[in-house]
């Protein structure tokens, strides 16, 4: 298992989780748009800041890949389901759901990145993976569950931002290589610019109070800036499907939370769902994927060290010490170790002539890989 990108696919889905409730509140003293607008421009100037910080004061991070113009396409692909389309929608769909009901909407993200990631991107995703989610998704269901069966109102909002934001997280996989910080502070100043601009303008809204605003930018900068680091740090280590299905646990964060703040729901359903959950969480942790694969000649840039898959020699040019960033080609490469699909291990199972064992699950860390 590894344990970095699962400790970073969860605190991305702690802090959105938790966010959830939060953006709940602020709309009783704005528009959706202009929520949406406030909360993801609050993320994007938060971590200009990081970047102002993290460049002056040389720390280690700073050395990360930047994006190049091949990489455009999917940056404005990314930041216009994920930054401007996603949290309209999600605003407009919390202006017209309980904030509890909403969190657990929000599962359908997890499904939608899984989906796109296995029949899009052919991202390796077996029988453990599946069960593991549907346990996730089941133990929302037993949270929203209100005895007979009805669509809320705001409900095809909700489901429509996480489907935008599906296409998000596995366009986001395409960028994992370069710097994280950058990209999601791209996105949310040009998507919080686009949305408040947008209520400012067409829907003649007026800026809320200072206060607001600041609370706004608090929960932006956490709930959706911070976040997606840790999301996109995530991708980098475990691929779309899997940081997507850790990710699944974000809705039950924010029903905890909204139990604490509007008491939604009861602590018995509360802890069935956690136990359906858990039991999902489980299947993930305890997935192992081993075979022999072929990782094929590749170039790219990115932050690395020195590992089995690493193994290249130095220009005059090249940055000393380790970690560090700079172009690298990797040569042809035939081995067998416990993979996931990250950056290095993106390879197609079907039809490689490697003997699998189906109760294993793959996490491709053997490669077809696209710099």
């Amino acid at each position: 298992m590894n344990r970095t990108g699962l400790l970073l696919a969860l605190l991305s889905a702690v802090l959105f989780g938790a966010s959830t409730p939060f953006a709940k509140l602020l709309l009783g003293d704005m528009s959706a748009q202009m929520a949406a607008g406030l909360l993801y421009l609050g993320s994007g100037l938060g971590l200009a800041v990081v970047l102002g910080a993290r460049a002056a004061l040389r720390l280690p991070s700073h050395d990360e890949a930047p994006l190049t113009r091949a990489d455009l396409p999917c940056l404005l692909g990314v930041i216009a389901t994920g930054g401007v389309a996603g949290p309209l929608l999600l605003m407009a769909g919390l202006a017209r759901s309980d904030a509890a009901s909403a969190s657990l909407l929000l599962n359908m993200e997890s499904i939608a990145t899984l989906m796109i990631a296995w029949v899009v991107f052919r991202e390796n995703v077996d029988r453990r993976l599946l069960v593991g989610a549907a346990c996730i998704v089941l133990g929302a269901g037993v949270l929203s569950w209100q005895g007979h069966a009805a669509v809320a109102p705001g409900a095809l909002y909700i489901i429509a931002a996480c489907v935008c934001w599906g296409i998000d997280n596995n366009l986001s996989g395409r960028l994992s290589g370069a710097d994280p910080v950058r990209i999601a502070m791209l996105k949310g100043v040009v998507a919080g610019s686009v949305n408040l601009c947008a209520a400012l303008v067409l829907q003649r809204a007026h800026m809320p109070d200072a206060a607001v605003v600041a609370a706004a930018g608090g929960v932006g900068f956490l709930g959706y800036g911070v976040s997606l680091v840790a999301f996109m740090l995530g991708l980098r280590h475990l691929g779309a499907a899997r940081t997507g299905a850790y990710f699944a646990l974000a809705p039950f964060i924010g029903a905890v939370v909204s139990v604490m703040l509007f008491h939604a729901h009861d602590l018995g359903r509360l802890a069935v769902a956690g136990m359906f959950m858990a039991v999902g969480l489980w299947l993930h942790l305890s997935e192992r994927h081993d075979h022999e694969h072929e990782h094929t000649v590749m170039a790219h840039t990115h932050r690395h060290v020195h590992d089995e898959h690493h193994q290249h020699e130095h220009g005059p040019d090249d940055p000393a010490g380790e970690p560090h960033t700079h172009h690298h080609v990797h040569a042809r490469l035939v081995h067998s170790h416990p993979h996931y699909p990250d950056l290095h291990h993106r390879h197609d199972h079907d039809g490689d002539g490697h003997s699998h064992d189906p109760d294993h699950t793959h996490g491709p860390d053997g490669h077809t890989h696209a710099a």
